[in-house]
């Protein structure tokens, strides 16, 4: 008679892997701004930067007991089946993907390269980009609270499901939230105490809620060089805090847009599902582009409250001529590129949008050149570094929603 026995089964490293956690300590390297490569994209080689940033993460973070780690870097062909194991299940969960590159001819006659085919090429997916919004919005404002759902107050009165002021005659158009007390007395005043009791639309009474507006934002970037520079990474910090409000918008103020701006030699809209791809380069800045472009978008969008959100390390120095050639002097201030730029700042005044700016230098030409446009566009300027950035311009985004609008 045959037996079965039953084992306890124990379950692979790789499965017992708790893959939120380590997407969420990769975040730096799936996010990284090198300059002159494309994000979210890794060759043959730069596999094993990933393989290195994975087995970093595990360290850094204890995913793994100290036994399992230790037995894992005591043999190298475990190591090397775990690390493959890991990126399959990345891939097999969604957090990544990937396809073939073309394959390579060898000029001298050589063949394709080697027998192992093309190499493969792996891409952030939407649900990682989307995770690690969440993540970096949690970050952020994890000190700070939960903020309440729903849109902007302003002064204003509208009518609506919550009633938070006095009642009003009905008018077409407004929504039926009707004051019964109110519309009864309004008919008995008017036909004396009967039955039946006749209601015409002169007797109609609505209750008001307070009129919520929504807003539309563009996030303008600097990509230019110089955030990569002068030895620390602003444009990872500030890609970081762009998904996090992407983020904030998408699940508690979903009457809102935002759109993000690229500012370098030139100017670009970039889909949000893009942000976490998105490299420093080229060299210089084009503020005033920048500018123009985020009044094209804004002007496409009916919201009642519109604004810029500036986040920059560098002062102005490129200029895009009529010709669509690029005008560029890192020299200094250069007076024609300074005074075209803040003849944009006097448009988004007169359009009523604010510039809020985020500085992330404290040049002495460069802190005078903000607070001039502060000025001009009655928006604000804040003087800040990569690590406290993210709390800046989401408590900024915030404090809308509790403030008073004219």
């Amino acid at each position: 008679m045959a037996v079965t026995r039953y084992h306890r089964y124990i379950g692979e490293l790789w499965d017992d892997l708790n893959l939120e956690e380590l997407v969420s300590e990769l975040s730096d390297f799936l996010l990284q701004s090198g300059f002159g490569q494309e994000m979210g994209e890794w060759d043959e080689d730069s596999l094993q930067a990933l393989h290195d940033a994975i087995l970093e993460a595990l360290v850094r973070r204890g995913l793994l007991s100290d036994e399992d780690l230790e037995k894992l870097m005591s043999d190298q062909g475990a190591l090397d089946q775990f690390l493959q194991k890991t990126v399959e299940r990345l891939v097999r969960e969604g957090y990544l993907k990937t396809s073939e590159a073309e394959p390579f001819h060898d000029p001298t006659g050589g063949g394709e390269r080697g027998a192992q085919g093309p190499p493969v090429k792996f891409e952030l997916t939407e649900k990682t980009v989307d995770f690690l919004g969440y993540r970096a919005l949690r970050d952020l404002l994890g000190s700070v609270g939960k903020a309440s759902f729903g849109r902007h107050d302003t002064r204003d009165l509208a009518t609506g499901v919550e009633a938070s002021g006095p009642s009003k005659t009905w008018e077409f158009g407004d929504t039926m939230n009707l004051d019964v007390s109110g519309t009864l007395l309004n008919a008995v005043a008017r036909e004396g105490l009967r039955v039946p009791l006749h209601v015409d639309y002169e007797d109609l009474l609505v209750r008001q809620s307070e009129y919520q507006s929504s807003c539309a934002t563009v996030v303008m970037l600097d990509c230019s060089h110089s955030m990569i520079l002068y030895g620390e990474d602003r444009f990872t910090p500030a890609k970081k805090v762009a998904l996090a409000l992407s983020h904030l918008l998408r699940t508690q103020y979903p009457g809102d847009s935002l759109h993000l701006v690229l500012f370098h030699d030139s100017a670009e809209e970039v889909p949000l599902s893009q942000i976490a791809r998105v490299r420093v380069g080229p060299y210089y800045t084009n503020t005033r582009e920048g500018l123009r472009l985020a009044q094209r978008i804004l002007r496409r969008q009916r919201k009642d409250m519109k604004q810029i959100v500036m986040i920059t390390d560098g002062k102005p120095s490129a200029l895009t001529e009529k010709d669509g050639s690029i005008y560029r002097n890192p020299f200094g201030l250069d007076p024609r590129v300074v005074a075209l730029t803040l003849k944009e700042v006097a448009s988004c005044r007169r359009q009523g949008i604010p510039v809020n700016t985020f500085m992330l230098a404290r040049d002495r030409d460069l802190v005078a050149f903000v607070q001039r446009v502060t000025q001009m566009c009655r928006g604000k300027a804040y003087f800040t570094s990569p690590w406290s950035l993210g709390q800046y311009v989401l408590m900024d985004y915030l404090n809308k929603k509790v403030k008073k609008l004219h």
